[in-house]
């Protein structure tokens, strides 16, 4: 059974320089939890349907990977898709509105092994929940400092 977190927060930027926070690897490192690296596979980075990238989660010894690619990409709109411990998608979606832009970054997940579905949903859920708030106040202080 699928879960979802989603969050969502009104930037005074305009979409276009809100994505741009999202799609520039050096922007989405300045708002992206410090624990997370995200990194392309192969050379380039890129947001085009069937990029890949690998969020690594920088926890000494461990480093557990996240592999992804976009499974959906226009304007104002980032899928991500992975499959490892978690499988799902994380949907960026930019939304012009009259004060600047609404940003609702939506997890939609299943975590197919039982003993690691316990594990998150008993330690992690509310600190991935928190997290995703974090994020979003970072990522809004990028976009409203561009």
């Amino acid at each position: 059974m699928s879960q979802v977190l989603e969050q969502s927060i009104q930037i005074n930027a305009t979409a276009t320089v809100v994505e741009r926070c999202i799609t520039d690897l050096t922007l989405m490192h300045r708002w992206l939890n410090p624990v997370l690296r995200c990194e392309p596979v192969g050379e380039t980075w890129s947001t085009d349907i069937g990029a890949k990238s690998r969020f690594i989660i920088q926890i000494p010894l461990l480093q557990p990977t996240l592999d992804t690619i976009v499974v959906e990409r226009q304007p104002g709109v980032v899928v991500w898709g992975f499959k490892g411990f978690f499988q799902g998608s994380d949907r960026w979606e930019c939304q012009p509105i009259a004060q600047g832009t609404k940003l609702i970054n939506r997890f939609e997940f299943d975590i197919p092994n039982p003993l690691v579905s316990w594990g998150f949903n008993t330690f992690a859920a509310t600190w991935t929940q928190q997290d995703m708030q974090a994020q979003l106040r970072r990522l809004k202080r990028v976009a409203e400092s561009q």
